[in-house]
């Protein structure tokens, strides 16, 4: 009995700086090539490579797909890993390298006949996936591992999304400048992603060596839980299925406002290099107020806070109607955007971590892995949904890559994707969240866990 409250109050403990530091700096890591990927690389493949928008909508839509199943199979075997360094920071240590070197492959595209590069594509693609996969759920997963406390897990999603844009803005903001100053074309792409690549496995290696696991999970350990049981206990999470649907509406609406906002700059607002002023100016406002949301959440609530995120995000779409061709005015849109994003994306992963200790409660089984993994299989099929609708929307229109002046319809489908369906997303996320009241149920069931572990 002393023994267990010794593992309670050391999972409740404040955390050190430099962990919180080292946990947020591997969002860095994930998003300095996750970013370069889900921004650039279907216009690198459409306007460098020349491959057909349609084909690559379909690849990406399927392959995010098979890779939510595979997200379910590695929140099942950090659920099963029990080594000496804990069950999640050993995986990141082990895909770090690979992760870094299937980055630059996915820009080295050999000089072949198209049918061969698109199955290449497919080949690198999915590979790329799955690494990262392998690396992201169980650097999510982490979070909940360092700690129960509801306000210390607010701190850690806020530090993993402030890493995550110290990445994006400049990774969204100076690629398409730093391609051209490595020569541009294809091979300006590649030393872009190498030294994007090293960056990110420095990274990675420093959050191994800054963070520790201390929520105890070794029941499960020993009970080893077989898949069908894990299953069965997490679809049984109400809250995890509603948060799941909301990560899916936010990985669209990320995928299609990052993804489409190269052609919004190319061809509305006639720049191609603006679209670094449209993606920095949205990064900057979101690192800028992610801050508040630990405050503005302990005060109204994580999903209140949420809630209003969203509502801030629809008004600065609205902006964009008053000149939708006019730099100053798109970019203060953005900017509340920006202001709004950061209500949700700072929030959801400490409303996920809640998540666990909710499934834990009502069936007795703790499964912080298959919990992170699911959510996670939700964020790949909203980007992969999002990436996908960007290839067919653009097909629809008539777009044709390369070419200087787009069609009517080709523009009208550019608008489609950076202001109407991202409007039509923020909705859908403020519909889930309202069936999402977990916040107010929280400090009972964790003194119940409490409890029973005494």
């Amino acid at each position: 009995m002393r023994g267990n409250n010794t593992e309670i109050q050391e999972s409740v403990v404040k955390l050190k700086k430099d962990e919180v530091i080292g946990y947020g700096l591997a969002g860095a890591a994930n998003n300095v090539i996750f970013t370069g990927m889900s921004t650039f690389l279907l216009f690198f493949y459409t306007d460098i490579i020349g491959i057909a928008g349609s084909v690559l909508g379909t690849i990406m839509l399927f392959s995010r797909f098979l890779d939510g199943i595979s997200d379910v199979v590695m929140g099942v075997l950090v659920d099963k890993t029990n080594s000496k360094h804990g069950k999640t920071r050993p995986w990141v240590l082990w895909m770090a390298v690979p992760f870094a070197i299937i980055a630059v492959a996915l820009f080295t595209v050999p000089d072949i006949v198209s049918t061969a590069q698109i199955i290449y594509i497919i080949i690198t693609y999915n590979i790329a996936l799955l690494i990262y996969t392998a690396t992201e759920i169980p650097h999510g997963t982490l979070g909940a591992l360092m700690t129960q406390d509801q306000h210390q897990r607010s701190i850690l999603s806020v530090a993993k999304m402030t890493g995550a844009y110290i990445a994006i803005i400049p990774i969204s903001g100076f690629t398409v400048y730093i391609v051209e100053w490595l020569g541009g074309g294809q091979s300006g792409w590649i030393y872009t992603f190498v030294i994007y690549g090293v960056i990110a496995v420095l990274l990675y290696f420093n959050m191994f060596r800054s963070t520790k696991e201390r929520v105890n999970t070794k029941a499960n350990s020993e009970n080893k839980l077989s898949i069908k049981l894990s299953l069965k206990a997490l679809l049984k999470n109400k809250y995890w299925a509603i948060v799941t649907l909301v990560f899916i509406a936010m990985y669209m609406w990320i995928s299609l406002t990052s993804g489409a906002a190269i052609y919004y700059s190319k061809y509305i607002l006639g720049d191609a290099t603006l679209v670094g002023i449209l993606t920095t100016t949205l990064s900057i406002a979101t690192i800028a107020s992610m801050g508040l949301m630990i405050p503005i959440s302990k005060k109204f609530g994580k999903r209140n806070t949420m809630v209003m995120g969203c509502i801030v995000a629809i008004l600065g779409t609205l902006v964009f109607f008053i000149d939708p061709t006019d730099t100053i005015v798109v970019t203060i849109g953005q900017i509340l955007r920006g202001f709004g994003k950061a209500a949700v994306m700072g929030i959801i992963f400490a409303i996920l971590a809640d998540t666990m200790e909710y499934g834990e409660w009502k069936t007795g089984i703790r499964i912080e892995g298959l919990i992170y993994s699911g959510a996670s299989m939700g964020i790949k099929i909203g980007t992969g949904v999002g990436s996908a609708l960007i290839g067919w929307v653009l097909a629809w229109g008539g777009y044709i890559g390369g070419k200087t002046i787009q069609s009517a319809a080709a523009i009208t489908s550019i608008k489609y994707l950076f202001i109407y369906i991202p409007i039509i997303l923020s909705v859908i996320m403020i519909i889930f969240l309202l069936f999402y009241n977990l916040d107010k149920k929280y400090p009972k069931i964790l003194k119940e866990l409490s409890e029973r572990t005494s």
